[in-house]
């Protein structure tokens, strides 16, 4: 499945370790984070995890959140929701070219 390979992680990880490039937007879900990320940034296949124009959509497989809990956690905390209980992790993914931009969405179920 697309949305467990390492290039949702790295570009999650580059996330983490790079704030500031990215634009957090408010989306109307409590459980959800939505963010823009510069297509500058080398995303290996985006063909693949990034289709122009076009949104994927994917469950994270259970042991991708068992194993990657700490970096799931740090996008659980833009949520508005306090408790970190979810089983299951959402992503969309898609490339924006009009907007230079890479999205990625996150829900938490």
């Amino acid at each position: 499945m697309a949305s467990n390979s390492d290039s949702i992680y790295n570009v999650m990880f580059y996330i983490v370790h790079h704030p500031a490039e990215i634009t957090f937007t408010t989306p109307e879900y409590t459980n959800v984070v939505r963010m823009a990320i510069p297509d500058r940034i080398k995303v290996a296949n985006p063909e693949i995890y990034f289709p122009d124009n076009k949104l994927l959509v994917n469950r994270f497989q259970e042991d991708f959140v068992a194993k990657n809990g700490n970096i799931l956690d740090f996008f659980f905390d833009y949520t508005e929701k306090k408790v970190p209980n979810y089983h299951e992790v959402w992503v969309s993914t898609a490339h924006l070219p009009s907007k230079n931009m890479y999205f990625l969405e996150l829900s938490f179920e």
